[in-house]
């Protein structure tokens, strides 16, 4: 039996905000953060492979988006009555340009105004510490949520392709994204750019993102067919 989407965003919404709350709470922001910061300077930022993690920055997803419109529009050239190879494709040049684009990086990094470790005063910066749900001065604070680790867990986009057809291989891509997506958020976090719950946020956005898109596109119906992405 194929669960509601619908019932998936409510737990993972609602595991999200307890999270958070657990964050907020234990002070884990300015915690884990504090463990980067040292004599005034965030050190391990700058070092290896941390920073080669942050120059890579959103290549890697912006090359799986540009392979799904490859596949979609080859697929409509060679076999325009099959659309399931072209409608995986359209989905992630969408879920790239939804997610990590319009929803973490638009919506809020732009406008949500959370300064970044770096700017405020436990870590010598002017600016106050506020919590996630703190809304800053928009524009002046582009912490929340990270837009490096929103385009590495972008790198699991294939999960919501193949999880009700190909469970194995999706699960597959799933773990390699997060795993990705956690070591960008590392790299971030230790070079005073992001804090914890900005990168759970990341995650959490993005995986929203899929979850919805993919049901509102049909991906995530169990059928034999098979298909190229």
């Amino acid at each position: 039996m194929q669960r509601n989407p619908w019932y998936e965003v409510i737990v993972i919404t609602a595991s999200l905000v307890a999270i958070t709350g657990l964050i907020a709470v234990s002070g884990l922001d300015l915690l884990v953060s504090s463990r980067f910061y040292i004599d005034g300077r965030w050190p391990l930022g700058e070092q290896f492979p941390w920073k080669l993690l942050y120059r890579i920055d959103r290549y890697p997803a912006l090359l799986l988006a540009t392979a799904g419109l490859w596949v979609a529009t080859t697929s409509l050239i060679k076999k325009p009555k099959s659309n399931r190879n072209a409608r995986n494709g359209v989905f992630l040049v969408l879920f790239l340009i939804l997610g990590p684009g319009l929803l973490v990086n638009t919506v809020f990094k732009d406008c949500w105004g959370r300064p970044r470790p770096r700017e405020i005063v436990q870590f010598g910066g002017p600016k106050q510490f506020l919590q996630p749900w703190q809304k800053g001065i928009s524009g002046q604070g582009r912490s929340f949520p990270s837009g490096h680790a929103s385009a590495a867990f972008f790198m699991s986009a294939p999960f919501f392709i193949y999880r009700r057809r190909r469970p194995r291989l999706a699960r597959g891509w799933l773990v390699g994204g997060i795993c990705f997506g956690l070591l960008m958020s590392i790299a971030r976090i230790s070079q005073g750019g992001h804090f914890l719950s900005d990168i759970l946020w990341a995650f959490g956005m993005v995986y929203l993102t899929g979850l919805l898109l993919s049901a509102a596109m049909g991906l995530d119906r169990a059928d034999k067919q098979s298909s190229a992405l």
